[in-house]
């Protein structure tokens, strides 16, 4: 089996992508006693990079598409890694946040680009984006034990020093790799299929509202699961640990075992229906919440790896919906909105959580896990809406 290089550096670009988004939270810990500065005020210097990271993806779903998508992803691998240096070598909050502001800014380029390109030249497309995804999850996994190991043992700054230098090293690969024969010829390949200007299915309108809804409603589904779960843990099922570290090491499997349900779900996807299959998760989502709303111990452990694993499902499937309803000339742009109403909602969910946890009406995971049965109950009335599947074809054509 032939190595696909270019498949290669775009994962590797969605692992770094996330890993660089949070290298910040955990070294804040460790940069506070040098800053004299508290945790809280800290995390808050890194508001500004958050919100890059999801208002920057419009232009550069823009830019990728009308000038190049390979130049794009090497800006990204160069710039991010770039920015984190220098972030590494800050002086005071101000630098320190305007080098956050600037890993966002780049960091932005790569959902909108990374995943046009993955998606491109059809075939096993939900299959790609499964694999995609899986290294995004250890791109998230990975940022914490990176981040405390390097500044634990070599201080904060090399925290972000090392893996910018790492970055920078992969975009020059990827430039190399760009200007080789085969990277020459994949890219040609490209433009021409975005030149083609190919007709979108007839009904994608339809088609990509819904998956704009589903993924407005689903993204904030998943940052409360994701964002909750630590505490979540702390509170029903501790009883099955001797220590935070345990639960800590409970959370990282289930993440780590959920994050490959997104290759399952991507090979059934280009097998069977995508609206079937998509239904079936979005139906057992609401099972799951509802009877984890009061679950605790083993019971809340096992529910929380099938809410996570149903929620990572789903992710490739609204990036193939994407992929199969818009022609490579705007995809990029396509992505690029999808991201940014992702990342609009999931803003809204620590406050939700914030204030449900704080009420004294009763226990405020219930009620979350409620909101969330009820908002997986709205995704799942969105895709029976679908348009019919299309034909095997259609798809390939």
């Amino acid at each position: 089996m032939r190595l696909d290089t270019r498949f290669l550096f775009l994962n590797a670009g969605h692992a770094v992508d996330h890993l660089m988004m949070l290298v910040f939270p955990t070294a804040s810990v460790f940069m506070a006693v040098e800053l004299g500065a508290t945790y809280g005020e800290l995390l808050f210097l890194s508001t500004a990079g958050f919100v890059a990271f999801g208002a920057c993806s419009l232009p550069a779903g823009w830019l990728a598409d009308r000038w190049s998508r390979e130049s794009m992803i090497a800006l990204f691998f160069v710039g991010i890694g770039g920015a984190a240096v220098l972030t590494g070598l800050a002086d005071g909050r101000l630098q320190i946040a305007a080098g956050l502001l600037a890993i966002g800014v780049f960091a932005a380029i790569y959902h909108p680009v990374g995943i046009a390109m993955v998606s491109q030249g059809g075939g096993a497309i939900g299959r790609r984006l499964g694999i995609n995804g899986v290294w995004g999850n250890m791109g998230v996994a990975a940022a914490p034990l990176l981040a405390a190991f390097l500044s634990e043992g070599f201080g904060w700054r090399t925290a972000f020093v090392v893996p910018g230098l790492a970055s920078m090293a992969i975009g020059g690969l990827w430039i190399l790799h760009c200007r080789s024969v085969a990277g020459r010829a994949e890219t040609a390949a490209g433009t021409a299929a975005r030149k083609a200007r190919s007709q979108p299915s007839p009904h994608w309108k339809r088609t990509l509202a819904i998956v704009f809804f589903a993924t407005a409603i689903g993204g904030f589904i998943f940052n409360s699961i994701t964002i909750a779960l630590p505490k979540i843990f702390d509170e029903r099922v501790m009883a099955l640990t001797e220590d935070a570290s345990e639960a800590g090491s409970l959370i990282a499997l289930v993440f780590a075992a959920a994050a490959f349900t997104q290759v399952a779900v991507g090979h059934l996807i280009d097998r069977y229906s995508i609206r079937l299959v998509f239904l079936v998760l979005t139906i057992g989502d609401i099972g799951v919440f509802l009877l984890a709303a009061d679950a605790t111990g083993s019971t809340m452990l096992g529910l929380a790896l099938a809410m996570m694993m149903l929620v990572f499902g789903q992710i490739p499937i609204t990036d193939t919906l994407v992929a199969r309803n818009t022609p490579e000339h705007w995809r990029a742009r396509a992505y690029a909105v999808k991201y940014v109403v992702s990342f609009a909602v999931a803003s809204t969910v620590v406050p939700v959580i914030s204030r449900l946890h704080g009420s004294t009406a009763g226990d405020g995971f219930t009620t979350l896990f409620l909101i969330c049965a009820a908002a997986a109950a709205a995704i799942a009335v969105a895709v029976a809406l679908l348009p019919a599947p299309r034909p095997a074809a259609a798809i390939a054509a």
